[in-house]
């Protein structure tokens, strides 16, 4: 099956919402899914896996994890020990701040960082950790209250949140980031993510990747399937529409073009496909960008 569209229902002058210290079951997480909309999740116990564009993983007490928009994720939390977590999800608008003041930071930086490093688990020194944890009870404290200037509260602490990431980034990151993936990820599936990504404009078929990786074909299948929550084919179709709404905000490229370029058949499949994912033609998302 195709990965789940979430949507959020939100008024358009407060685009965000949140998920307060919730612990779930798997039967209870959402399968492979995308939005628009960025999503920060502090764990504060317990354990689990996240499998994030297309990498595992584990989750544990202190972790955080920045998920940028129109990236596949999924939440896999331990029946035994389940993850508790707060998330919190807003448009890039929210946090957006149109004056630089002489500065070239600004609040998304952490998630670009994130996504150019390829590593979406943060894990931060307690100072840090203290500091993000009291700003999440205060944004909590302000959309229960419900008092006068809440919702610029809560964006400024979700700023000051983003503020303190970009600063621990800055510290720890000047060097290459070590992955942290994972054990349960196989070597062959790993490598073949990777592939998956750096060639969608290129045959992608079950047959090729499992030739690729020295599996057979019925193996690859189903260790594929059981770990990434979706077939190869769904998969692929999913990042190729990803990669399509990339390419779609960034360049002049018509939508043949567009296309051909990530891997379509034809435009009409390539339609078909991208209204599936996003619940609209290409046409109709670039116009409301």
């Amino acid at each position: 099956m195709n990965p789940y569209r979430r949507t959020f229902n939100f008024e358009a002058e407060f685009p965000f919402e949140y998920v307060y210290r919730d612990s779930k079951s798997e039967q209870f997480e959402l399968p492979n899914h995308v939005h628009d909309w960025y999503e920060f999740v502090y764990v504060y116990d317990g354990s689990g896996t996240f499998f994030i564009d297309h990498t595992f993983y584990d989750a544990e007490a202190g972790d955080i994890f920045l998920i940028p928009s129109n990236t596949i994720h999924r939440s896999f939390p331990t029946q035994e020990d389940p993850k508790r977590a707060t998330a919190f999800y807003f448009s890039a608008a929210f946090v957006h701040d149109t004056s630089s003041i002489g500065e070239r930071f600004h609040y998304l930086q952490p998630f670009e960082i994130a996504q150019l490093k390829q590593s979406f688990r943060f894990t931060v020194p307690e100072p840090f950790r203290k500091q993000i944890v009291d700003l999440i009870e205060q944004v909590h404290h302000e959309y229960s209250e419900v008092t006068i200037g809440y919702r610029q509260a809560i964006r400024m602490h979700i700023q000051h949140i983003l503020l303190l990431l970009s600063r621990h980034a800055e510290k720890t990151w000047g060097k290459p980031l070590q992955r942290q993936h994972a054990a349960i990820l196989p070597q062959w599936l790993e490598q073949t993510l990777t592939y998956i990504d750096s060639h969608l404009e290129e045959a992608l078929g079950l047959a090729d990747l499992a030739r690729n990786a020295a599996i057979s074909p019925a193996h690859f299948s189903r260790v594929f399937k059981r770990l990434t929550g979706m077939n190869v084919t769904d998969y692929v179709t999913a990042k190729r529409v990803i990669r399509a709404k990339e390419m779609l905000q960034l360049n002049d490229r018509n939508i043949a073009q567009i296309a051909e370029a990530c891997g379509f058949g034809s435009v009409p499949h390539f339609h078909r496909k991208f209204k599936t994912l996003t619940g609209m033609t290409p046409a109709q998302y670039k116009h409301s960008l």
